[in-house]
């Protein structure tokens, strides 16, 4: 009989644990496994969408309202947490791997209870503005029985579980992310003008763009002032930012103050990211921490050359000079000269871009990736059924 997988995440959102977790869903599935997908609450109003497009079920646990007041939402989360109870009992899941902290907090002591006898949790990258207690808290949970094991995805999160949250090392296995690469024959010239000329750039000007939801820690105030730099040296350059998130007033307010709404486009979230990631010419990410991004690889595996922050996640991935060039984060001046390099050096692009091409495909894709975790989960379950 198939083994059952119950994979949970904290919020509906268009995010890269998100990513991870529907992309290994639509794997297991692929492969015969039982899957269930679920979430606590749908933060950005996306769950008609997942039901329609995934062959699995996708379950809203509504535990929290995003508009909602505290003392509703309290009552949301016990009755969401009453939800997922009656889930996992119905469901009798082999095997819950819960993604970000919350869910491995809240997920993996009730799947314990349930009696699921492979509990995965995952680590995605820092989150922030986590209080120290949590931190610990969590660091207890991946160290106690309820967790057998906790998937970190880059060695910065990796090191950040053991040395910041205490958990013991035998319990942590290294498990980069994979993407996915559509085919080269996926896109055409009619592609290419329709999506140019449809976010309003010139087919002889240069596309530089960045993927990531808009909070503080991804860096885009650094990416715009750079971007006003770079436009003065070289007026047909458009760059466009692609996500959605907090930031986005002061990012516009910023885009107004340095006068250069002619060549930026805050894009807001999109569904052809990877149509944009076409027609584009050099990716940057600006971040200020990261876990393993999916954009940079989806990037990279596309064919771009990137301009990336020297953060341990990202360098996990980047070698400077040989997949990208690495800049210190938080330095405006260094993301400039990078950027600048590149659309002056056309056949260092080309290197840079062929070479994490190169990587991508052999190292980071989502068959190597899922089947790392296959093997892990069957390995649990065997230990569990020994023990």
């Amino acid at each position: 009989m198939a083994k059952s997988i119950l994979f949970l995440g904290s919020q509906m959102a268009v995010g890269g644990a998100q990513r991870v977790l529907l992309t290994q869903a639509t794997w297991f599935h692929a492969q015969g496994y039982q899957v269930t997908v679920a979430f606590f609450y749908d933060k950005e109003a996306l769950y008609g969408r997942l039901q329609a497009e995934y062959l699995f079920p996708v379950i809203d646990l509504c535990a929290r309202k995003v508009a909602g007041s505290g003392f509703g939402n309290s009552l949301r989360f016990l009755k969401g947490m009453m939800r997922l109870w009656k889930l996992l009992r119905r469901g009798r899941f082999d095997i819950i791997e819960t993604f970000t902290p919350h869910s491995n907090l809240v997920g993996l002591p009730l799947a314990r209870l349930a009696g699921a006898p492979a509990r995965i949790a995952s680590h995605h990258g820092v989150i922030e503005n986590i209080s120290p207690w949590m931190e610990r808290l969590h660091g207890k949970l991946v160290n106690s029985g309820i967790v057998s094991s906790l998937v970190a995805v880059s060695s910065r999160v990796y090191n950040y579980a053991v040395e910041q949250e205490g958990a013991r090392t035998e319990k942590v296995k290294l498990i980069p992310n994979g993407v996915s690469i559509p085919p080269e024959r996926a896109f055409t010239k009619d592609d290419w003008l329709e999506v140019r000329q449809g976010i309003g750039v010139e087919c002889d000007g240069a596309l530089v763009i960045a993927v990531g939801r808009l909070t503080e820690q991804k860096g885009h105030k650094y990416l715009l002032g750079a971007a006003a730099k770079i436009i003065r040296r070289f007026p047909k350059t458009t760059f466009a930012v692609v996500g959605d998130g907090p930031q986005m007033p002061a990012l516009e307010e910023q885009v107004r103050r340095l006068g250069i709404k002619d060549n930026l486009r805050l894009l807001g979230t999109r569904a052809d990211v990877y149509r944009l990631l076409y027609v584009a010419d050099i990716f940057v990410l600006p971040s200020l921490s990261e876990g393993m991004p999916m954009a940079l690889l989806e990037a990279m595996g596309m064919g771009l050359p990137v301009v990336a922050t020297n953060l341990a996640g990202i360098a996990d991935v980047v070698e400077d000079g040989r997949h990208g060039l690495l800049v210190p984060p938080g330095e405006v001046e260094s993301l400039e000269l990078a950027i600048a390099r590149l659309l002056s050096d056309a056949q260092l692009s080309k290197q840079l871009a062929q070479a994490g091409r190169k990587l991508v495909f052999e190292q980071y894709t989502v068959e190597r990736m899922c089947r790392t975790y296959e093997e892990l989960f069957l390995a649990v379950l065997s230990q569990e059924n020994i023990e």
